[in-house]
């Protein structure tokens, strides 16, 4: 099995640790290593280091090099300018289909946490297998939902179709992006919806063909670029296409017209968190609402529900704080109520063309 982890994206929800330059996967968010590291650690018991990719922008090829010394450097799959991630995923699945058609890939993300990697693991070789027995399909590893998500896209499945080491897949019935809050609370209760982590196995001719069937305008595109992959013209022909591509949500490329016939759906107590904003991270790392979340040097007094994070030797202190995020970097210090995270994106793009852009 090939794994393939996508890193390209800018995470200004988790800003001022993720910057354009250093964004949040590969950032020491918690702990010791990136998120892309551990995305990595993750898999790296299933497959070797020349079966894993990265996908990422060019600018990045850097880091990369320097988080992850180990990996092929023909592995790293560069996009020359960030075009959404449906582009994101044809590119790679355009060159994977050129060198292993048949072989089953899982595609993945980079900036999420996993308690239960055992689990995961296990997902992803049944994943395989299914795929194997059945190459035409696409095998979703979603999370088995924890509360009603209303920030979360939900895959909804049906009867069950096999069981393999434990592991139930069921049919595929469709997704909901973002549900309003009594769908989302209809889903939780009903027993037949999951979180969709974007997470899936199949085979690259498969997705290559769902690329052909369903965007066929994006298709004919990386079918150029992909054409000259292996040649001397690749990078003259990836830098004139690829930029010109329409940015285009793999979600509406592909997933919203796959048919039930074409996927299976693994619903999976996998542990699983997505950190791309700081509430969330207070979430994954707490048990509990009146929890607090710290990381580095802090002192709380009469704290609840808060998250400080202190990148700093400063010490940091958080007194009467109630529902907060507190985020220390040494050239900037964020507070702000949780609720007001979604905030982040718009000071931060408010700070280019001013004195402040080197902070972004």
């Amino acid at each position: 099995m090939k794994i393939v982890i996508f890193a390209g994206g800018v995470g200004s929800r988790l800003w001022p640790l993720s910057r354009k330059n250093t964004p949040k996967q590969f950032e020491n968010i918690v702990g010791d290593k990136s998120t892309l590291q551990l995305a990595i650690d993750r898999v790296l018991p299933l497959a070797g280091w020349k079966d894993l990719y990265i996908s990422t922008g060019k600018h990045y090829k850097d880091i990369i090099k320097e988080q992850l010394p180990e990996l092929p450097e023909e592995n790293i799959i560069l996009e020359p300018e960030m075009r959404d991630v449906g582009p994101a995923i044809g590119l790679v699945t355009a060159i994977l289909e050129r060198l292993d058609p048949d072989e089953p890939v899982a595609l993945l993300w980079s900036d999420h946490l996993m308690k239960k990697e055992d689990v995961f693991r296990n997902a992803l070789e049944v994943g395989a297998k299914l795929v194997k027995e059945t190459p035409e399909k696409l095998v979703f590893i979603c999370q088995k939902p924890r509360f009603a998500a209303q920030n979360l896209g939900w895959a909804a499945f049906g009867e069950e179709k096999e069981t393999i080491d434990g592991m139930t897949a069921y049919e595929f019935k469709g997704f909901k992006y973002k549900p309003a809050l009594e769908t989302a609370r209809n889903y939780f209760k009903d027993g037949h919806h999951a979180w969709n982590l974007g997470y899936f196995v199949t085979t690259p001719k498969t997705l290559w063909g769902l690329f052909e069937k369903y965007s066929p305008t994006l298709y004919e595109d990386l079918k150029q670029i992909q054409d000259s992959y292996g040649t001397d013209k690749y990078e003259q022909v990836l830098g004139e296409i690829y930029p010109t591509i329409e940015k285009i949500h793999f979600d509406n490329a592909i997933l919203e017209n796959i048919g039930q016939s074409d996927a299976y759906v693994l619903s999976v107590d996998l542990g699983w968190s997505d950190i791309g904003a700081w509430e969330q991270l207070k979430e994954a790392l707490t048990e509990l609402e009146d929890e607090n979340a710290t990381n580095g040097n802090t002192m709380l007094e009469d704290t609840r529900d808060s998250l400080v994070f202190n990148y700093t030797d400063q010490l940091v202190v958080g007194i009467d704080l109630d529902g907060m995020i507190v985020i220390n970097t040494g050239d900037v210090l964020l507070v702000c109520p949780k609720d007001s995270v979604p905030k982040i994106k718009k000071v931060v793009e408010a700070m280019k063309g001013t004195e402040y852009e080197k902070l972004t």
